[in-house]
């Protein structure tokens, strides 16, 4: 083949291959949508509250962070890191390590200044209390003056 009709077909080629590349999804957004999927919650609603429940065996407390971003987003994020240690040879590793996260919009009347957060034995639960409902508007009644 002609090397100048070689060149003009990989120039004209060119731009699928950077347009495949310029729409790939960043590492970050790839890591953080495995981080969701890999990051499995139980959501209960009681008249009062909404908890929610994550399993995290093995996570240390202060390897866990519960936010509130955005005013009404949920942030459920931490690390399972596995402990260094000298001279070991692993021989199978199939417990899952990393980083994981959850968010989840909040309804309107979620309370956002007494959320509660605890892990015992592995599970950790958010308790995010309700606001009372609104009183009902009561009828203003107005006086009808004789004229």
């Amino acid at each position: 083949m002609d090397p100048v009709l070689s060149t003009l077909q990989q120039l004209l080629g060119l731009p699928d291959e950077m347009e495949k590349h310029l729409n790939a999804p960043t590492r970050t957004y790839v890591r953080d949508t495995k981080a969701m999927a890999s990051t499995p919650v139980d959501l209960k609603e009681y008249p009062n509250s909404y908890v929610f429940i994550l399993d995290m065996p093995g996570v240390k407390s202060d390897n866990i962070k519960v936010q509130v971003e955005d005013e009404n987003v949920l942030a459920i994020s931490g690390e399972r890191k596995r402990e260094e240690e000298e001279d070991v040879k692993y021989i199978r590793m199939e417990r899952r390590l990393g980083k994981f996260m959850r968010k989840f919009a909040l309804p309107s009347d979620c309370n956002l200044e007494s959320i509660s957060a605890s892990c015992h034995d592995g599970v950790l639960t958010v308790t995010v209390p309700k606001l009372p409902p609104p009183e009902p508007k009561k009828p203003k009644t107005i006086e009808v003056k004789i004229a």
